[in-house]
């Protein structure tokens, strides 16, 4: 049944007279559908995995996923929204901007995969359990250039055809793991099973595209294209990284500063206050190509509609931190068992950083459309320095603690202080204090 057919019956016809935000709710109804199924589903079956893995493999698994999450963004070039705008102003040259997104993606992949191998190598020469891992990883790499088909269903807000490939894929490859940690599989296996997830998520985009009637042979890669592109986009991808390096970096320098039981103790708490982040780029995402037609009409309802936005980001955020952070220990203990307990206090003050990371997905809308991109790197680049910085200070004296601090504070300078940094963004930081303010009370 669709998500949209779960509607009230009146409020269905009302909605029916509204085509735009009927597509919108619709598209939105999607998404949560899917991303509370996969990353629902996916804490499940990752608290499985990390039960039979125990803090130790564990670690050494999500030190790899790390450093594969790092080079992974490289690999995407920032294009995502960059394309989804495009599609949504010029639909007349969609083929051409379909194309070329999709020839950039396979020329920038295998790039990325040789830096990433390097970049291991150089940390742990000795480790080829490791370097087999990032191998894997890397493979599962190749596979981007299929995120263009999700880039136009996306425009077109019809998200319901990758829901449908991507929830497949993850509910065959979850059984998959499951059945592995039954038959109690090697670490490789787990690896090799998110590769062969990340293969099937390609074929089916591309299967569905087609079996929707499109055709890639009608894309025309262009050059003035792709230089119009790359031009758009490497703010995106430099911002990209800076963020996956002040989420991502503490996992790894856990990994070589005190070993890779840290990291399982470290990751296991993360992905606990990591499972909410759903919520803001699932609306992000819905709202975005509606936001840009918004704003040609009127500036005034533009920015009302974005405080909102931000009221909605606090205090959403703020009701999950409070209790998550009082109950850290009992949840820890309760779904990974004592092995793990040490995540506690870290899940207690990682949680927090969540609030700011909602009002920085709220943000990020903001910026892109009024063609700030360089600032968004700015920020996070900002917020990068000052977790590396905080970590070399903090984790040595106290572990993967210290690690929750560094990444707390990062978020606080990337996604709310450093708007004050710069004329053109201190009216978000004023709007961002007025949520944070509101939230509170």
């Amino acid at each position: 049944m669709k998500p949209f057919r779960l509607l009230p019956t009146t409020l269905r016809q009302r909605l029916a007279s509204q085509p735009v935000l009927a597509a919108i709710l619709a598209n939105i109804g999607w998404l949560f559908v899917d991303k509370v199924l996969r990353m629902g589903g996916g804490l499940l079956v990752a608290i499985w995995v990390a039960r039979y893995l125990g803090p130790e493999q564990f670690g050494q698994w999500n030190y790899a996923v790390a450093l594969a999450g790092l080079f992974g963004v490289a690999a995407g070039l920032g294009l995502n929204g960059i394309v989804v705008r495009d599609l949504v102003r010029e639909p007349a040259g969609a083929n051409a901007t379909l194309g070329t997104a999709m020839v950039l993606l396979l020329l920038a992949s295998p790039v990325a995969v040789a830096l990433m191998l390097g970049v291991v190598c150089w940390l742990r020469p000795d480790d080829a359990l490791t370097l087999s891992m990032v191998a894997v990883l890397g493979l599962g790499m190749l596979c981007k250039f299929s995120e263009v088909v999700k880039f136009w269903f996306e425009s077109q807000v019809q998200s319901r055809h990758s829901v449908w490939v991507e929830n497949g894929a993850f509910l065959v490859l979850a059984g998959v793991k499951l059945a592995m940690v039954a038959w109690r599989a090697p670490l490789m296996a787990f690896v090799w099973a998110g590769f062969a997830e990340a293969a099937l998520v390609a074929a089916g985009l591309l299967v569905i595209y087609r079996a929707r009637g499109h055709r890639m042979r009608a894309w025309k890669p262009q050059i003035a294209r792709a230089t119009t592109l790359l031009k758009d986009s490497w703010p995106l991808m430099l911002s990209g990284l800076a963020i996956m390096v002040y989420m991502r970096i503490d996992q790894i320098m856990l990994g070589e500063m005190l070993g890779d039981k840290e990291v399982g103790t470290y990751s296991a708490a993360v992905r606990l206050s990591e499972i909410w982040y759903f919520i803001p780029v699932m609306i992000a995402s819905s709202v975005f190509p509606s936001a840009i037609e918004a704003r040609k009409h009127s500036e005034a309802l533009y920015y009302r509609r974005l405080q909102t936005l931000f009221n909605l980001m606090a205090f959403s955020a703020i009701v999950i931190a409070v209790p998550m952070s009082f109950c850290s220990g009992w949840i820890v203990t309760t779904l990974y068992g004592s092995e793990y307990r040490q995540a506690g206090s870290v899940l207690a003050i990682n949680i927090w950083a969540g609030v700011f990371v909602f009002l920085g997905v709220a943000s990020s809308n903001w910026l892109l459309s009024e063609n700030l991109q360089l600032l968004s790197f700015y920020r996070t680049a900002l917020g990068a320095l000052v977790n590396i910085a905080l970590n070399f200070l903090l984790i040595p004296k106290y572990g993967a603690q210290g690690a929750a601090v560094a990444t707390l504070v990062s978020q606080v300078v990337a996604a709310f202080c450093s708007d004050l940094l710069s004329r053109k963004t201190r009216v978000i930081f004023f709007m961002k204090l007025k949520a944070l303010s509101l939230g509170m009370l």
